[in-house]
């Protein structure tokens, strides 16, 4: 893999021709989709750098924009401040706000002046992606007083929820296996001092997937009739849908490095606040990887607490029919919360999650949730997600080909007019941050690295 010749920072200097801006991109999802945004931002007259930072950033994109950085982690910042002055950039992009890379370069973007964007996975999910000035959740923008939602909201027109982009499961994992394990087995000669943030080691992830793949029919319908009972009884009962464990928004934006300790914290509530007649039911995630033994870690923790036969654990089914027929849901901040608001279910949040708004979710402490039957507010629903799809979300998809257009064009657009947080959506501080920092989650470069979390691991398996 030849060395980029602009490579550790000599890309050329000064700014965009025409008054145009100057972008630097970071590492994106494990598809070519970043290079189509550059790419309709040179049409709109702007100027585009794509820093490689490992093989699979490579393999996406290595034309004459890109350059290669082949130093440490610790070195980064420095040479991210350098490099960003001298090509006369004016904005960062980049993908997944919490990657240490991205938190390094959102603090250098900061402390320069320039405007840094992140995007992700859409929270008005499928067909969208969500764009954000700066962070996601703790370092989210956009607004979390619901009357100030409500006011900007006011006029906005209804969402389009025709599902226009899907993409089968396997063209994800496939991007996702050719990225990861390029920076497995290729890094060693070409970016040698690249640091995966990860959970896992990919091998140990992916060699464990497989068995869960080729069982997955059965445990569909293994998991449907156990629903159907659930349902089926009248019992009342409460659902926690487990995140992926290797989720970075679950390691950098909650106060729990593994979701064993914030199940812990839920079954011992659930056992001292929660009616005797109610059952706790853990959904597990339809792509988890099988490394952490689920059923008996949770069954155990029940145990420690008495209520053994009052927890349930499930894996694989449809999510939606256990929401729509629970007392209550309890997530750490996923996506999922927003489908559980939907159907009219009382949640209750445990991170930071952009969701967790008063009117919308559970905001009494946890051993109170238990009795706490205020369902979300259906209006205030409608006005947040008319707000974010016309200020932090675009339509569009990573891995269909008409999907990346769309959301590649609507991306730049945003970008390049300078609309991403518009509409009054832009707050500073970001809203969710002192409550971050006062449950002592990591918020800036040098906490992150230093708080253990990232390592990674060939298995691991929390043990109480």
């Amino acid at each position: 893999m030849a060395d980029n010749p602009q490579a550790q920072g000599s890309a050329p200097s000064g700014p965009a021709d025409g008054g145009g801006k100057t972008f630097v991109f970071l590492q994106g999802p494990p598809s070519v989709f970043c290079r189509r945004v550059a790419d309709e931002l040179d049409l709109l007259g702007h100027r585009t750098h794509r820093v490689n930072l490992c093989p699979g950033d490579w393999l996406a994109w290595h034309d004459r924009r890109a350059v290669n950085y082949r130093g440490s982690l610790a070195e980064f910042k420095d040479w991210f401040r350098a490099f960003v002055r001298r090509v006369g950039a004016t904005d960062v992009v980049y993908y997944a706000d919490r990657l240490p890379y991205h938190v390094a370069a959102a603090e250098v973007a900061d402390e320069l002046g320039l405007t840094a964007s992140a995007y992700e996975f859409g929270y008005l999910r499928p067909d969208w992606i969500t764009l954000e000035r700066n962070g996601m959740s703790a370092h989210s923008r956009f607004p979390q007083d619901p009357a100030r939602i409500r006011e900007l909201a006011e006029g906005l027109p209804p969402i389009d929820r025709r599902p226009l982009y899907t993409h089968p499961f396997w063209m994800e994992a496939f991007h996702e296996v050719v990225y990861n394990l390029s920076n497995v087995f290729c890094a060693w000669f070409s970016f040698p001092r690249f640091y995966r943030d990860r959970f896992y080691h990919p091998l140990a992830e992916y060699l464990r997937f497989i068995p869960r793949l080729v069982q997955s029919s059965w445990r569909n319908s293994v998991a449907e009739h156990l629903i159907d009972d659930v349902i089926g009884s009248g019992i009342p009962y409460y659902v926690f849908p487990l995140q992926i464990q290797s989720d970075y928004q679950l390691r950098y934006n909650s106060p729990f490095s593994h979701i064993g300790e914030a199940a812990e914290e839920v079954i011992r509530s659930f056992a001292k606040s929660a009616p005797v007649s109610a059952r706790l039911v853990f959904k597990i995630h339809p792509l988890d990887n099988g490394i952490e033994p689920w059923p008996k870690l949770l069954k155990q923790i029940a145990r420690r607490y008495g209520v053994r036969k009052r927890v349930y654990v499930i894996d694989g089914g449809n999510l939606n029919r256990l929401l729509e027929h629970a007392k209550g849901a309890l997530m750490i901040n996923s996506t999922t919360g927003i489908h559980a608001l939907r159907v009219g279910c009382p949640t209750k949040v445990l991170g930071i999650a952009l969701y967790d708004i008063a009117g919308l979710t559970s905001q009494v402490p946890l051993d109170q949730f238990w009795a706490d039957r205020t369902p979300p507010d259906a209006e205030l629903l409608d006005q947040l997600e008319r707000l974010m799809a016309a200020t932090i979300q675009v339509k569009g998809n990573f891995y269909v080909e008409k999907g990346r257009r769309a959301g590649a064009y609507a991306m730049a657009r945003r970008l390049s007019e300078g609309t991403v947080n518009g509409l009054g959506t832009l707050e500073l501080p970001p809203p969710r941050l002192a409550r971050a920092r006062a449950a002592g989650i990591a918020t800036t470069f040098e906490e992150q690295i230093s708080d253990g979390t990232h390592t990674e691991r060939w298995f691991h398996a929390w043990r109480g």
